[in-house]
């Protein structure tokens, strides 16, 4: 609350989440205006990942909808509203690529896929890694506007190529958002596209660390805080299990 100068927080908040999926609602900082004062609060608000636009017929569309290209986003029938007018801060503590080999191997004469590697990306200073993000509101047409479960609060993180510490293992990452551009990216009255993609900035390489995990992190169904240790301290910790 203190970091992002909160006003209102919402009680249905997910807890710690270390391999979160597209349809699970991630925590996210956002401005909406007051109806019936006109003012603006700053939120910190669920929001399922994976964008639903408010003209779909089907909620079920968001789970292709996770990340909106840098290069597309203010013009892309899908984002474009969004983009002008609901924009969301969406921190974590960093996040997950998988690096694929290009060469297969071959046992007993037969062409064997090469396994990917999952890497975490993070902040090498270990503070937050303030994703850009959009949103959107949806109500499920089958339900009455006054029934609370038939509005839904999606949201897509805004991605761009890569910078040298990630290019090497992925072609994209996430846009970030500078804490000098907190006010002016949520101010939900502030419409002009260009302007908000002037707001928008791309993760100094320097400023991140790259390291490899576990491939446990592959399934969803994991998610503990020993999915983002190092690879090289499960394999310690494996060492040590034998010699016990």
């Amino acid at each position: 609350m203190a970091e992002f100068d909160i006003d209102d927080v919402f009680d249905d908040l997910p807890g710690p989440d270390y391999n979160a999926a597209p349809t699970v609602p991630v925590p996210a900082v956002l401005e909406r205006v007051v109806k019936d004062t006109s003012g603006v609060r700053r939120r910190l608000s669920p929001l399922v990942w994976g964008l639903v636009p408010s003209w779909a017929k089907d909620p079920s569309i968001g789970s292709r909808m996770i990340n909106a290209r840098l290069e597309t986003v203010a013009e892309k029938p899908a984002f474009r509203k969004a983009f002008s007018a609901r924009r969301c801060l969406l921190p974590a503590d960093g996040f997950y690529e998988w690096y694929t080999p290009e060469a297969a191997t071959r046992v007993l004469g037969r062409a064997v896929k090469a396994k990917k590697q999952p890497f975490f990306i993070h902040r090498a200073d270990g503070g937050l890694l303030v994703m850009a993000g959009i949103y959107e509101i949806w109500r499920d047409p089958t339900k009455s506007r006054d029934d609370d479960s038939a509005w839904l609060r999606t949201c897509a993180v805004i991605t761009t190529q890569a910078t040298d510490a990630v290019g090497h293992i992925h072609d994209r990452m996430p846009m970030v958002i500078g804490k000098d551009s907190y006010d002016a990216w949520l101010d939900p009255t502030q419409t002009d596209p260009d302007a908000a993609l002037d707001l928008l900035a791309v993760t100094d390489a320097g400023a991140l660390e790259v390291y490899a995990v576990s491939t446990q992190v592959n399934s969803v169904k994991n998610n503990d805080p020993s999915l983002v240790r190092p690879l090289d301290q499960h394999a310690e910790e494996d060492a040590e299990e034998t010699l016990l």
